[in-house]
């Protein structure tokens, strides 16, 4: 019987070792799914492992050549190429090449181990084959002679591989670099296609080929960090004038650590029970972010991460103690492990675990994890900036699950994070070909990392505190013909820089330098910065080296100006102007071209002013509370800047509410007379105020009912050309609906009858919800949103872009702002897996991910508002909320109602914003389009290259019928009068000196009037104000024929059917009464299925 897992003392469901119950299930599950199964690939994969052993272990012995004549005897007999590093073995070299039946054969890392996680869609098994120690010099560590014998190896393994039982063409061979590294090549046995295409589709594994050497070959002293490895003839003697090769020396060293690294591993898995489940999760981790110990993805996979934890499990605490504990759970130590890596810089300052305490190279900027007993640093493969983005990683996902309240399970673990445009703010690619001409560097691996790590300097000094993070991306490898030698980069790829923004930074006009004393930083400055830097006087009295940067002429981004400017001075002006901005082009899309909350600060003030002279009114009946906002004109949330001249603005909705009085009636008709009376005061005493500032107009609505709010008064403001809607807040109101619907204490409505029908009770409950949304919900809301837009500078854009984006599809109808306003809020203080973003393209493109994979039929949205830790949403509150969405889904299972649960810390009721809308159809549409807008950005966004107009353009052959209305009417522009069709509507407005321009759109109207008319039999789709199109849907259920009866809703057509008259919907009737609805404004009707 198998042992139990133990994990210390304590319970293993408590938060302690697994941070919840409910987290604790769903990394079992993911364990389960993830864990090492021996399958049938694997059981097919094994027994070629036997057969290539065998094969090997017949290889023929091959007698020492020189290097000319190794190469042609291998090409003449075997067809096969020596995969020689660059740059090559020299002409005149005086050893020789030898092949000699190797000392060992064994299988190594994950697949050995068993925790090979099965993510992959391919298995990989490394097989190292050991080279016998007498095939090497003592000083064959130096000039890349290993290398070259170890190719040269390598090449005699494929040729006796090809020579084999394999000739029957079941397998194929080819080369590949063993992480990326040049120096390692290495050879791949995998199914031919032949076979992947038959009865083995499913078993996909390839078997890598791993030439290593024994430990004792080379002494350790000689391979160190701090060591030179690579001499020229000249300066042979001269070790201590020639720089380190860290990289040269590890890479050789790692060579020789195959073995020693498997029995770390396998110790650390005996001494700790969660060593391997925190290993996969680790896995787990690094591969939906993207990372790998391939160079090119980070440098940091599998083996970096297990092999970090098992020297954590031995040392790396205070005084050389353990850092991690063996009693630790799996998430404990997965945690841990982050906490490491997010608190401990090692690029400052290495970290070594062992008895051999070693030093960094001078002006190293690489990370150093140095394992002292194996003499290696285990991180060699990183580089400063992929260092630098797993750093930032791991601070993410720490700080995401030390949040109580919300389940960060998928966020960690699920969500794919990789995504360049998803994850940086700011994408810049640079030709490879241009890139290295401009750095006068050969073709190959080595020179690309050379010219990327010397752009990633250049772009650091240069673009300082204003990023946190530069990401250099390097074009992968790719594997080749054993035929062919090492073949060189692809030219036509990219490299790709990844910048992430300080948004408090990101946008300064002056850069400050050194005083004009400090003479050598001054130089320094001058020196990086050419013409670009100048002496300035500041007010304070200060002179400084400066920069100073402008929009004005240019419309380049300041980060774009100075990554356009550092790489022209140091490296050339071609690479300058082959550059291109990905992903940020978005920005463009956004109504007016305003990108910040600036263009809201008229509207702002207007409304400040008009705050401060409603509170100076000395003739009210009533002390004012409080004046506050309800529009998302008042929040930086508009789709449109307030003012400006894409077809008017609505007016901006604000409620008003006096000290409590008992002089209220006690009548809810009475109180919204009451509330009329009031508003004609202050429209009246505004204007005595400043006639030339304030003209107001009452206005009324829901004529329908005595209950709910009958007026409101617009008041047009010079200052800002702004128009506000004054409505009157009455808390006694809330008291009398509710009065209505209590059974024990129910008082009729006025205008009914003395006893309390069903009906009454469903109009109260109406109109209660009415007050709640519009004098509590939205208030607090907007108010919520506004502090939002002012801790986040990228909110304000990314808003705006979302509802450009609902209002392109036509979607404007059936979605509020508020919930619009949800989405983007969500993107910004749930960020999880990433960072908050800090540019409109990266908060827009995530949050289209985010509405792209949300299961809104089984996943309330839960937005918490809150900035201070201690005003956060609880566990409770949100336990709470989630009772609220059962409730509701037990309630409305078919989601008839409510589709959409929407919550906030502002508005704990999810249903708010949503009981009634959007439809479920119509939830789908919007999934469905976020679905393909978030595959156009993952397929297109980084190598063809995204048009933002992709994303915003809707098919309209997916709807029944499109009415195209007149432009004229519905894209009026700035300055354009609303002409009314009978001259004394048109005088009175002039006369009053209040437009009517904004107030209504005749569109929206009509589409009001539409919904009414035929309710569910139709759904409308609109654009919002100034779109020109509606299009529709028939209601399937309504297609149907049925039974006549009275009051059907719509034309209808009688049907034989039986014996019995049956009717059905007449469509090209109703379509004909659409077009006299609207009248001139409709100018044509077209059917598009």
């Amino acid at each position: 019987m198998k042992k139990p897992k133990t994990y210390g003392s304590g319970d293993i469901y408590t938060g302690e070792m697994f941070k919840s119950n409910v987290f604790k299930l769903q990394m079992d599950e993911l364990l389960e799914d993830c864990a090492f199964k021996h399958g049938k690939r694997e059981k097919e994969a094994e027994g070629v492992l036997h057969t290539l052993k065998s094969i090997i272990e017949k290889i023929p012995d091959r007698e020492p050549l020189s290097i000319g004549d190794a190469e042609r005897n291998l090409a003449k007999f075997s067809k096969i190429a020596v995969p020689f590093p660059n740059p090559g073995p020299p002409s005149d070299a005086q050893y020789k090449l030898q092949y000699s039946r190797p000392s060992n054969i064994n299988v190594v890392g994950s697949y050995a181990l068993k925790v090979a996680s099965r993510l992959g869609s391919e298995l990989v098994i490394d097989l190292v084959v050991k080279m016998p120690a007498s095939l090497f010099q003592e000083k064959d560590y130096m000039n890349h002679r290993y290398f070259n014998k170890r190719a040269y190896y390598l090449a005699c393994l494929a040729a006796g591989i090809k020579n084999s039982s394999l000739k029957d063409g079941k397998f194929i061979l080819h080369y590949d670099l063993l992480n990326g590294n040049y120096l390692q090549p290495t050879v791949i046995v995998q199914s031919s296609s032949e076979s992947q295409n038959g009865h083995n589709a499913k078993a996909r594994w390839k078997i890598q080929i791993i030439p290593v050497v024994e430990d004792s070959v080379f002494a350790t002293n000689k391979t160190m960090p701090d060591k030179n490895c690579i001499r020229p003839k000249a300066t042979a003697n001269e070790v201590t004038s020639l720089p380190p090769t860290p990289f040269y020396n590890a890479s050789l060293r790692s060579d020789s650590c195959f073995s020693g690294y498997l029995r770390l591993l396998h110790d650390a898995s005996k001494s700790c029970d969660s060593f391997k489940d925190a290993c996969i999760l680790g896995s787990v981790w690094l591969r939906q972010r993207g990372f790998s110990s391939e160079i090119q993805s980070g440098g940091f996979g599998n083996f970096e991460w297990a092999a970090t934890m098992a020297l954590l499990l031995t040392g790396g605490g205070p005084k050389g103690k353990p850092r991690l504990s063996s009693g630790y759970s799996s998430y404990q130590l997965f945690k841990a492990q982050l906490q490491f890596l997010e608190e401990v810089t090692l690029t400052k300052k290495a970290v070594n675990i062992g008895q051999e305490i070693i030093s960094a190279p001078k002006d190293n900027q690489d990370p150093v994890l140095f394992d002292g007993e194996r003499m290696m640093n285990i991180l060699f493969k990183m580089s400063p900036w992929s260092y630098e983005l797993l750093k930032q990683e791991a601070e993410a996902t720490v700080a995401s699950l030390g949040e109580s309240a919300f389940d960060q399970f998928e966020s960690t673990f699920i969500t794919r994070a990789d995504h360049p445009l998803l994850r940086q703010d700011c994408l810049i690619q640079l030709p490879v070909q241009t890139l290295l001409s401009s750095s006068r560097l050969d073709r190959d691996e080595e020179s690309i990392m050379l010219a990327c790590r010397k752009l990633f300097r250049v772009l650091k000094r240069g673009l300082s505190d204003r990023v946190s993070c530069v990401a250099v991306f390097v074009p992968q490898t790719k594997p080749w013909d054993v035929k062919k030698k090492m073949t060189g980069l692809d030219l036509s790829e990219n490299v790709t820089i990844g910048l992430t923004y300080r948004p408090e930074n990101s946008s300064r006009t002056v850069d400050h330098g050194p005083t004009a004393e400090e003479k050598k930083e001054a130089a320094a400055f001058r020196q990086f910065w050419g013409e670009k830097a100048e002496l300035r006087r500041f007010k304070d009295g200060s002179i400084l080296e400066s920069l100073v940067w402008s929009t004005k002429e240019s419309n380049k981004s300041i980060v774009e100006q100075i990554v356009r400017y550092v790489i022209a001075r140091h490296f050339n002006d071609d690479l300058s102007e082959a550059m291109v901005v990905v992903g940020d082009q978005v920005s463009s899309m956004i109504p007016s071209g305003a990108s910040t909350s600036g263009a809201f600060q008229p509207m702002m003030g207007a409304f400040t002013e008009l705050e401060q002279d409603i509170r100076s009114l000395e003739d009210l009946p009533l002390t004012v509370r409080e004046l506050v906002a309800a529009s998302p004109s008042l929040s930086y949330s508009s789709l449109d800047i307030p003012g400006s001249s894409r077809s008017g603005t609505p007016p901006a909705d604000v409620v008003l509410q006096f000290e409590g009085s008992s002089r209220w009636p006690d009548d809810l008709a009475a109180i919204q007379r009451t509330k009329i009376a009031f508003l004609l005061r202050v429209g009246d005493l505004l204007e005595e105020m400043n006639a030339s500032r304030y003209s107001c107009q009452l206005g009324l609505e829901n004529s329908h009912s005595e209950i709910l709010n009958q007026a409101f008064l617009d008041i047009r403001s010079s200052s800002a050309s702004a128009t506000f809607r004054l409505r009157i807040h009455c808390d006694r109101e809330q008291s009398l609906l509710s009065s209505v619907l209590d059974t024990k204490a129910a008082k009729p409505l006025p205008g009914t009858g003395p006893q309390i029908t069903q009906s009454d009770r469903d109009a109260a409950a109406a109109a209660l919800r009415a007050y709640k949304r519009d004098f509590l919900s939205r208030p607090a809301h907007t108010a919520a949103c506004r502090a939002i837009a002012t801790r986040f500078p990228a909110y304000t854009p990314t808003v705006r872009l979302l509802k450009k984006w609902f209002s392109s599809h036509l979607l404007a109808p059936h979605f509020p702002d508020e919930l619009i306003e949800l989405f983007a809020t969500l993107t910004f203080t749930r960020p999880e897996p990433w960072t908050t973003p800090s540019s409109p393209s990266t908060g827009f493109f995530r949050t289209i991910a985010f509405l792209a994979r949300w299961d809104w039929r089984q996943e309330p949205l839960v937005v918490d508002f809150a900035g201070e830790e201690d005003s956060k949403m609880t566990s409770a509150e949100v336990k709470e909320t989630m009772m609220k969405y059962e409730a509701w889904r037990r309630i409305d299972p078919s989601m008839n109602r409510v589709a959409m649960f929407a919550a906030s810390s502002a508005v704990s009721d999810g249903a708010m914003w949503t009981d009634g809308r959007p439809a479920r159809v119509v939830a789908g549409r919007m999934t469905a389009l976020a679905r393909a807008a978030a595959a156009a950005i993952k397929e297109k966004g980084v190598e063809v290259g995204l048009h933002p107009e992709m994303l915003f353009s809707s098919a309209l052959q997916d709807y029944d019928f499109v009415l195209r209305l007149d432009p004229s009417v519905t894209r009026k522009e700035k300055g354009d009068k609303l002409k009314a069709k009978f001259k004394n509507l048109e005088l009175a407005a002039e006369g009053a000196g209040f437009s009517m321009k904004g107030s209504v759109d005749p569109a929206q109207s009509f589409l009001e009037g539409l919904q009414y008319t035929y309710g569910d039999a139709v759904v409308l789709f609109y654009g919002g104000r100034g779109s020109s199109v509606i299009a529709g849907l028939w209601n399937p259920a309504h297609l149907e024929s049925r039974k006549l009866k009275v009051r059907m809703g719509y034309s209808s057509l009688p049907v034989a059917k039986g014996e019995e008259a049956e009717v059905k919907m007449n469509r090209d009737a109703i379509l004909a009464e659409m077009a006299r609805l609207g009248g001139d404004m409709v100018k044509k009707v077209e059917l598009m299925k």
